[in-house]
């Protein structure tokens, strides 16, 4: 895509309105792929929930006095338990289940548990005090989206952004479903990385279409909308558990949906800033012309002819390159390549993709870990959830006022810095001022929230059109080490309750210091070339907020 037709694209997106009727159709197209996302990205919650359950002490259980199981096993943090039991006493004669039957000097590791009467995987695939075994549950689910956003990313630029979409969705539903019958641990851990690897890239896909869909000014209203409908996925999946209580129903009433999607390859528009990225000019203005009657704009024949002089100039370089020289299928293809060969070149774009891959990292890494270790405070973990998840909404309006105010690196600055000293002050509230620990989680959830909206918008204004989703899912892959890690963290409460929230703090403070070396892309158009992605450093900040 050329600087004049970018140019040209954005001038057609603004006389057609930022949410005109057409891009309200769209929109609603896919902020249902989006709802769906929400759920699927955090079930694993759900599925492999911590629960009560004890060692089983075989000759005691068929009594119906419990008072036993003081006796029987030792007391940890104030309760009984999980793990352990008191060995029995070699010189009883007569077991009674007394106190004299257990020998308190020696303690064994349980071989067998009785479950309370909750579901979750822990109890139907007996993974009692295996609790790598129940968080590698939501690792496994998290590292399938290395592959998924490069996979997807790289069919969304070869082939288009609708069939990326459509295809991710039915892999999603597809295992997504299949693993509600799973009969063994393993066989969960297969389908959960098949789901995630195979069909994660959905909801980059749409935001990536969203963000095509509208001009400059649309982009920050686009994508709180986007991340409002998200966090209603998030809260319907805890309200639907809390209902269910059956993580087998739970996943085929989500999962089934997903397969709706496939008909997105008939009554999805393309992006128009794809196939004029890949000189499919015609096809462009033949959808602007039906977003422009959709809109009741009148949308002239000479505003829209910059496409089609584009699409016969397209038709007549090659007949004019024959006559000098007939190039082979592997020149052409090799020129289709260039492109990204040429990005990777770049020293500006190399660096600009690690930054912005560790501020990922830090997002999910913060984002995750508060939204999984939400379950283990206080109170009603679905209730808890809903709170966690129901905090992105107004943090995602503040992202609204805030962004095309003051730009986007001012407030990544600052809702890092500031998710970090909320999460490390969490370390020093007592664990009885309960309250207190739920307002500063909140808080701390509020602020790392604005701060991955902000990324996302940010990635999206700072790679060439050509590239576009597949540097985006390079960003977001390598950052699905902090989604991929975040799971594991309630493992470091075992040793002290606040080691999580420590070192969310400690991460976004690193982040915040990384945002100074990034440029400012407030109210600049999306860049199309790699000139265009590297001139973005070079201009001065004050100047773009003109």
């Amino acid at each position: 895509m050329t600087k004049d037709t970018a140019i040209a694209l954005d001038s057609i997106l603004e006389q057609l309105g930022p949410f005109g009727r057409y891009n309200i159709v769209n929109y609603a197209l896919l902020l249902f792929p989006i709802f769906l996302a929400g759920m699927f990205g955090s079930v694993y919650v759900f599925e492999a929930p911590d629960i009560g359950y004890r060692c089983k002490i075989n000759e005691c259980e068929t009594l119906n006095d419990t008072k036993w199981t003081y006796y029987a096993i030792p007391p940890e943090k104030e309760v009984l338990s999980k793990c352990r039991r008191y060995r029995f006493a070699e010189n009883t004669s007569e077991i009674t289940c007394s106190a004299k039957d257990f020998n308190t000097a020696v303690v064994d590791k349980c071989s067998s548990f009785v479950y309370d009467d909750e579901d979750s995987a822990v109890r139907d695939f007996d993974l009692g005090c295996q609790n790598w075994k129940r968080t590698l549950i939501g690792t496994v689910h998290n590292a399938g989206l290395f592959v998924s956003l490069p996979l997807t990313g790289i069919l969304s630029d070869k082939y288009g952004r609708r069939v990326a979409l459509a295809v991710a969705s039915l892999m999603n539903g597809i295992f997504g479903f299949i693993r509600s019958f799973s009969t063994s641990y393993v066989m969960m851990l297969v389908f959960e990385f098949l789901e995630a690897g195979l069909g994660a890239g959905a909801y980059s896909t749409a935001f990536v279409i969203a963000m095509e869909l509208v001009g400059p000014k649309g982009r920050v209203f686009g994508n709180t909308l986007i991340n409002a409908v998200y966090v209603m996925g998030l809260m319907t999946l805890a309200g639907l558990s809390w209902k269910l209580q059956s993580w087998r129903t739970l996943l085929r009433i989500i999962y089934t949906p997903a397969l709706l999607v496939i008909s997105y390859l008939w009554i999805l528009n393309e992006s128009v800033r794809w196939l004029i990225s890949k000189g499919r000019h015609h096809d462009a203005a033949n959808i602007l012309k039906k977003a422009a009657k959709m809109n009741n704009v009148d949308l002239s024949e000479d505003v829209l002819s910059p496409l089609y002089e584009l699409e016969k100039k397209a038709i007549a370089e090659p007949d004019e390159k024959e006559k000098e020289i007939a190039p082979s299928e592997e020149k052409v293809q090799q020129k289709e390549t260039s492109t990204f060969r040429d990005v990777i070149k770049s020293s500006i774009i190399r660096k600009r993709v690690f930054v912005c891959s560790f501020l990922w990292i830090t997002c999910t890494f913060v984002y995750y870990g508060l939204s999984i270790n939400s379950v283990s405070l206080a109170g009603n973990k679905y209730v808890n959830f809903m709170l966690v998840a129901f905090v992105e909404i107004p943090a995602n309006f503040m992202c609204l006022l805030v962004l095309d105010r003051f730009g986007r690196k001012k407030p990544l600055i600052i809702t890092y810095i500031l998710s970090a000293c909320l999460c490390i002050s969490l370390s020093f509230v007592p664990k009885d001022h309960k309250l207190w620990s739920l307002i500063l989680y909140l808080s701390g959830k509020f602020s790392i929230t604005v701060a991955y909206s902000s990324v996302y918008i940010y990635v999206s204004e700072v790679f060439p059109t050509s590239v576009r989703q597949s540097l985006l899912a390079v960003c977001s892959s390598l950052g699905r080490i902090g989604s991929t890690l975040a799971p594991l963290t309630p493992l470091l409460a075992l040793y002290y309750d606040n080691l999580p929230a420590i070192f969310f703090g400690c991460l976004a403070l690193i982040a915040s210091l990384m945002v100074f070396t990034l440029p400012e892309t407030i109210n600049v158009p999306l860049p199309d070339t790699v000139e265009e992605a590297e001139r973005l450093s070079r201009t001065k900040d004050h100047k773009q907020y003109a």
